[in-house]
């Protein structure tokens, strides 16, 4: 075999490959045999037929595309293994010319893992961030427990700021309902701040039964773009007025939240959660910030093939979080701006498709670098977690696809556990 190879980019590569009579012999006796298989000749059980009788039985034409088929296989596989290409899809074939068992040319464009070049990845610039807790965020969580266990009761006077109140409303712009702005029978706790500035204060001092206006201007850094700024009008009506009567913060509410008997203790049990809760948040910032610091260093070219692969699930995944949320893409695109999909999808698919794509390509590398793998303990031991959360996926989970993709995962995680660990020295 002889074969020419070609770079197109960092991702693609043309080989040309010429095939002699030895070559082609070899893939004619594979041919022979896979095709032997389903041929009847008199006095032989099917798939017992000798190869130097089952080919005068087998159609030439499927001999011959068979061995073709099987030659540039073959071909294909070694010129991967002698030029260390690592191939992402079935190579784009070109027949050129083949002489029957006498000689074969083909071309190919393969799509390849691109080479990844690893930047100093054991001197990132990135800091875990210091936790603290205050007394605010403590009192926070404990007026959130208030509310929990507040008592409510309806009430015939003016609303006033603590009140639950229960409303019916449409926004509109330009005499127009806006998307988002119509409900029915909402309530409302007024000074929680949930609306925008101004809603609430304007309902404070109305009675049950009232309708009234209340024309409001979104804030300019409001996150959905086409209100960003608007004039808009609110059309109210109060249904109902609850005075919210919320416990005493004492001994006794302590015990009725938790297993405390002080308030001093179910305190010191918010700031501990509260700890916990940040030192993971804080973690897992810390390492999305060395993995996009990884890729910063290194140099990871981008194969489209990829990329295109993460746009599907991102933009499925997209979809079906819309649909949980009862918002349409329309309604979606509408809200952030996005003048056609085209838009949505460059500035949000394609970006995040491009970001998983190099971080994975580079988490890969540095765990080769790193020589890092995962044993047979810890895959049945993450195996055994997932059955114990979802049982019902015990045959998904038993096959060889299934336990290679876990594998993966383990690993990553594992390379990016070690990727914190050298840059906490």
């Amino acid at each position: 075999m002889k074969h020419t190879l070609k770079k197109n980019s960092d991702t693609q590569v043309h080989v040309s490959v010429e095939l002699d009579k030895s070559d082609l012999a070899v893939a004619k006796r594979a041919a022979v045999q896979q095709l032997s298989e389903s041929v009847k000749v008199p006095g032989f059980r099917k798939g017992k037929v000798p190869a130097n009788v089952a080919e005068k039985h087998i159609d030439p034409l499927a001999l011959a595309n068979a061995t073709t088929e099987n030659a540039m296989n073959i071909a294909l596989n070694d010129v991967a293994m002698s030029e260390e290409l690592r191939i992402l899809d079935r190579p784009d074939v070109d027949l050129k010319d083949f002489q029957p068992y006498d000689s074969l040319k083909f071309e190919a464009t393969i799509e390849i893992v691109p080479e990844i070049t690893l930047g100093d990845y054991k001197k990132l610039s990135v800091k875990k961030e210091k936790i603290t807790v205050t007394d605010a965020e403590v009192d926070e969580v404990v007026e959130r427990m208030r509310g929990q266990l507040s008592e409510k009761k309806s009430v015939k006077r003016e609303a006033a700021s603590g009140d639950e109140v229960n409303i019916d409303f449409v926004g509109k712009q330009d005499d127009k309902p806006f998307d988002g702005g119509t409900a029915e029978g909402y309530d409302l706790v007024l000074g929680s701040n949930s609306f925008i500035p101004g809603f609430e204060e304007a309902i404070v001092g109305h009675k049950v039964g009232d309708k009234f206006d209340v024309p409001l201007k979104f804030p300019d850094d409001y996150h959905a773009e086409h209100l960003k700024g608007a004039e808009v009008v609110f059309e109210v009506t109060l249904n109902d007025i609850k005075e919210v009567v919320l416990p005493e913060v004492d001994d006794k509410f302590a015990v009725k939240v938790g297993p405390f008997k002080t308030v001093e203790g179910m305190r010191e049990d918010i700031r501990v959660q509260l700890i916990e809760q940040k030192e993971k948040e804080a973690g897992d910032k810390l390492k999305d910030e060395l993995v996009g610091k990884l890729v910063e260093v290194s140099n990871v070219p981008i194969p489209q093939l990829l990329v295109d692969d993460q746009i599907r699930q991102i933009e499925q995944d997209a979809m079906q979080n819309l649909m949980y949320r009862g918002i349409s893409p329309d309604q979606y695109m509408k809200q952030q701006g996005y003048k056609d999909h085209d838009e949505w999808h460059d500035k949000e698919f394609k970006v995040a498709a491009e970001r998983r794509v190099q971080a994975g390509l580079a988490l890969a590398e540095l765990s080769k670098a790193e020589k890092i793998d995962v044993t047979k303990e810890e895959l049945d031991a993450r195996l055994g977690q997932m059955l114990e959360q979802y049982p019902s996926m015990k045959e998904q989970l038993d096959t060889p696809e299934a336990r290679r993709d876990i594998a993966n995962r383990v690993i990553t995680e594992k390379t990016v556990d070690r990727l914190v660990e050298l840059n906490s020295k």
